[in-house]
């Protein structure tokens, strides 16, 4: 059983920093690419950014300037720095990780961490 859980969500006013933290556990013999989703009120889920196993990183075009992805291989974590944070940043923030088990190969998701942007 692989579990992802994500921390690091809260209230901040606009301008504000966040750190999200996404750490895997469970039966794994590796983790591929990890990425960060959000979903706003009323809308889809979208990516990001996302890194993989190697550190090659992709981002969403609105997002690019503002926002930090990386991952501590050892610590099975990934991890999104969120500076100057705007109110349409407000969202749930999702974690998914590819993982290669002993028979499989999976994406994984955890179960979102909220982030609140407003004065």
């Amino acid at each position: 059983q692989v579990q992802l859980v994500e921390s690091g969500g809260g209230l901040v006013q606009p301008g504000g920093s966040l750190r999200l933290s996404c750490a895997a556990s469970g039966n794994m013999l590796s983790i591929n690419t990890m990425g960060w989703f959000r979903q706003a009120p009323g809308k889809q889920r979208v990516l990001v950014a996302d890194i993989t196993s190697g550190g090659n990183t992709n981002y969403a075009g609105s997002v690019k300037d503002r926002f930090t992805i990386s991952r501590d291989n050892a610590k099975n974590t990934v991890y999104l720095q969120i500076d100057n944070l705007k109110s349409e940043d407000t969202a749930v923030y999702y974690c998914k990780a590819s993982i290669t088990g002993p028979y499989w190969i999976r994406d994984y998701w955890g179960q979102g961490t909220q982030v609140t942007v407003s004065s």
